[in-house]
């Protein structure tokens, strides 16, 4: 160890003895630890074994690092299977170990960007262990205070690890963008998968309302087809019957008006009998009665009466025109066959909306709202649409334990094709995060999502546990505060700066 790296701890050490002195002789009275240490104190009075700087550490038996000065050693390890990371110190005298109960240890950690950190030790089987978690990473300067038969020992290392140091100038020949963490307003997205469909409530399904023979069929499935187009044509003999009808009665008609007007003036000249008069004006009324009746049988099918007169040579073809402008998305018909009144043969959709049927998780029920806004996005193709949450289901997938949200797109363009596969990012509530770091400051080192502190000429990774993002901002929960400065653009030129200096991650 250089002296020059030896100096901070030297400092470290000074304060460690004082703060050990202060804990170490704090009053315990009633317990077997401090009457042993009385003992002690009392045959070999209270000496203090000044630090040198040529004392060094070894591998101890248990694979941490010894330190000895005389007979007595201190073996320092951080253990961390199956708990958070943890100091435990292992005691020996004439390299055999001997009690934990019978010294007092106090130790404190120095980071970078830290307050120092004192950390105290009771006995647990055959070692100390203390009592705070050591925190990623495991990079700082040790300074560690030791009391055992009436004899004060200071010892100090230095571990490093996920740092590197980077002169002002390669930091901006790099371009690694340095920012300061602070607080910020996050506006979170939730992300959701889903797929689209045809809007239902724009399907309309075609039914020929008189049983007959397909002559021919004009449009097909998979056609775009405009409203009052003729879809087919069939020979319909019932059709052929009500339009008869609807003429014959018409001609009845016709007749009884001449009769009834002949009729009236006769009776007013005086010519014939009003009861002859009352009778004509009967047999028109009945014949106005017996015309409405047949073409209100015409209207039930969907022809107008007034057309039946130019189709006279073909009573018994019925054109079957689309109800609505849209797509053709299923047809079962064929030339020659033989329909009934209620066959479905066409069904059409308006394909001026879709809809975007969202997956929604129990985690982020609780998120989604109506009127909420939403981008939704084309998995496999570059399309994208803008709207609004319209509809939220009532009820739970028993399978998927997922819950439908509904998105209405615009899509006059007809950009959108049902069964799409989708992304939509749904705008959540703003949050007023106490700190937040940019999304590209984030990387992953020791399978640990870390940002990189910047501390005078040197970067160090810092672990961060994260909260909500927006994708450009996210809220820290703890790893980094306020005030820090930290890598942000660029920030994997650290990451590939520690491995070229190849840092480990050493306990």
């Amino acid at each position: 160890m250089s002296k020059t790296n030896l100096k901070p701890i030297l400092i470290l050490v000074v304060i460690s003895a004082i703060l050990g002195g202060l804990i170490l002789n704090l009053d315990n009275s009633g317990s077997n630890n401090t009457e042993m240490h009385d003992a002690h104190a009392d045959h070999h009075g209270h000496e203090e074994q000044e630090y040198q700087e040529d004392q060094q550490f070894v591998m101890g038996p248990k694979g941490g690092k010894l330190f000895t000065t005389d007979n007595f050693g201190v073996e320092v390890t951080i253990y961390e299977k199956g708990v958070p990371p943890q100091f435990h110190i292992f005691l020996y005298e004439n390299a055999q170990p001997i009690s934990p109960a019978e010294t007092k240890v106090a130790l404190t950690l120095s980071r970078l960007g830290r307050p120092s950190q004192l950390i105290n030790f009771q006995p647990e089987n055959d070692y100390l262990v203390g009592d705070q978690v050591v925190e990623e990473p495991h990079s700082f300067e040790v300074a560690i205070a030791t009391e055992w038969q009436g004899k004060t020992y200071h010892w100090g290392y230095s571990q490093i690890e996920m740092r590197v140091e980077l002169s002002n100038k390669k930091v901006k020949r790099t371009n690694i963008e340095v920012k300061t963490a602070e607080p910020a307003v996050i506006k979170p997205t939730l992300q959701l998968p889903g797929q689209t469909a045809f809007n239902y409530h724009n399907i309309v399904r075609v039914v020929p309302r008189v049983p007959g023979i397909v002559d021919v069929v004009n449009r097909h499935k998979g056609m775009q087809v405009k409203e009052g187009e003729v879809l087919a044509v069939i020979e319909s003999q019932m059709l052929a019957e009500l339009r008869s009808q609807f003429l014959a009665a018409q001609r009845r008609l016709d007749l009884a008006y001449i009769t009834f007007e002949r009729e009236k003036k006769l009776w007013q000249e005086k010519i014939t009998a009003e009861q002859d008069y009352l009778t004509a004006q009967q047999l028109l009324s009945e014949a106005e009665i017996m015309l409405d009746l047949a073409a209100a049988k015409l209207l039930v099918i969907g022809e107008q009466p007034e057309n039946v007169r130019e189709k006279k040579n073909n009573l018994n073809l019925y054109e079957i025109r689309a109800p609505i402008s849209g797509l053709i998305i299923t047809e079962t018909l064929a030339q020659g066959a033989v329909v009934k009144e209620d066959t479905e043969i066409f069904t059409l959709v308006d394909i001026s909306t879709m809809y975007a049927n969202l997956m929604v998780y129990p985690k982020d029920i609780s998120a989604i709202k109506l009127g909420q806004q939403a981008t939704i996005t084309a998995v496999a193709q570059d399309v994208t649409s803008e709207g609004t949450v319209s509809f939220i289901s009532a009820f739970v997938n028993e399978q998927t334990r997922t819950t439908e949200a509904r998105i209405t797109l615009d899509n006059t363009m007809g950009q959108w094709k049902a069964g799409m596969f989708i992304n939509a990012s749904l705008l959540a509530e703003e949050i007023q995060a106490p700190v937040a770091i940019s999304v590209d400051a984030l990387q992953t080192l020791h399978d640990m999502t870390v940002v990189f502190g910047r501390y005078g000429d040197y970067f160090e990774a810092r672990p961060v546990t994260l909260g909500r993002s927006d994708g450009k901002m996210v809220e820290v929960l703890s790893g980094l505060a306020a005030g820090e400065q930290y890598a942000a653009g660029n920030s994997f030129v650290i990451k590939a700066e520690l491995g070229k200096a190849g840092t480990s991650h050493v306990h």
